[in-house]
């Protein structure tokens, strides 16, 4: 009798452990497109696209650096192939020179790209009212993570595929709208 008791404890117990495993939250991921957002509400969208369009602008002159320095290797290879000391030793001071360049130009680039960062960053709390009002969504909807559905810094998004049904943006916009008015 003892025994059948203890085995019948055993059992309730162990099944109300599996019930509260089974009623364990699922992860659930949404997705927002920032750039959306930003010019649907921002009223600085305008120096953020520039911003965009300076940075974009910065990255072809330092991808065309980097394919003259490319270009310049390249040229050094076929002269030590038909060695010919000279224009070898030439290359390599052209080289090192653009090399120089190139690394200055990408530092200076960058401290002003933080600059303008800050400014903007600074001059409005626009990206903390969004901030804000992604969580308010996704703890509302019941979302535990949300990605940025288009990288700005790069050509191809981090997300490869979502469903159309995790896609919170149009909620987060609404949310912004609705506070400020």
């Amino acid at each position: 009798m003892r025994n059948s008791r203890r085995l019948s404890a055993t059992i309730a117990l162990l099944f109300l452990a599996a019930l509260g495993l089974g009623a364990q939250q699922i992860t659930r991921i949404a997705v927002v497109d920032l750039g959306k957002i930003i010019i649907a509400y921002s009223r600085d969208a305008a120096v953020l696209h520039d911003y965009e369009a300076k940075k974009a602008s910065i990255q072809l002159e330092i991808d065309s650096m980097s394919t003259e320095i490319k270009a310049l290797k390249a040229r050094k290879a076929e002269a030590d192939k038909a060695k010919d000391a000279q224009a070898s030793a030439r290359l390599e001071s052209d080289i090192a020179k653009r090399t120089d360049a190139y690394r200055v130009f990408v530092r200076s680039k960058q401290e002003e790209l933080d600059v303008e960062a800050g400014k903007i960053n600074a001059s409005d709390s626009f990206m903390q009212l969004v901030y804000s009002n992604i969580q308010s969504v996704a703890e509302t909807e019941g979302y535990s993570l949300v990605l940025n559905l288009r990288s700005a810094d790069s050509v191809m998004s981090a997300v490869l595929w979502y469903s159309p049904m995790i896609d919170i943006t149009d909620k987060v916009i609404a949310a912004m709208l609705g506070k400020a008015r």
